[in-house]
């Protein structure tokens, strides 16, 4: 059974087509996230392509709709300290809320620190909501320190 289920909800990386497939309805579950043009989603796309394996988005399809019910990115910070180490940052983690309860958003973490651990890193960070704490700690997080923020006016 649990062949059939990573199967049918595995993890892949994002492709240009996925912005035609709710990806972006999808962010909008997560944060303030405006509607994106082709042009922009498609230069967006090719500069995180440029980076290779040093910013990845994973996403799950559901099959049966075509749709992109989960999707969470990692990207790499290289450093100077701990022996020029590097940290996995984990970022826009969200799963569709019709598509919440199936394990979906565990299997995207896993991909992500995974990714992250054979890029070399020496940790993988994330910051999340107190509503988030507990599932992240299933996920094998540890409540380290306090997120702190500034934002910026945008034109």
């Amino acid at each position: 059974m649990e062949n059939i289920e990573e199967r049918k909800y595995g993890v892949r990386k994002l492709e240009i087509s996925d912005k035609s497939k709710g990806f972006i309805e999808l962010l909008q579950q997560l944060s303030v996230c405006d509607s994106v043009s082709d042009r922009d989603f498609e230069n967006r796309f090719r500069e995180l392509s440029a980076v290779g394996d040093d910013h990845v988005i994973g996403v799950i399809e559901d099959e049966a709709s075509g749709k992109i019910i989960a999707t969470g990115s990692v990207f790499i910070e290289k450093k100077f300290l701990r022996n020029c180490g590097k940290v996995g940052h984990i970022e826009d983690v969200v799963v569709d809320s019709s598509a919440r309860g199936k394990h979906l958003g565990k299997r995207i973490i896993s991909f992500l620190t995974e990714h992250a651990r054979s890029m070399g890193c020496y940790k993988v960070i994330l910051d999340c909501s107190l509503d988030n704490k507990a599932f992240y700690e299933k996920c094998g997080f540890h409540n380290k320190s306090i997120q702190m923020a500034m934002y910026f006016a945008h034109n």
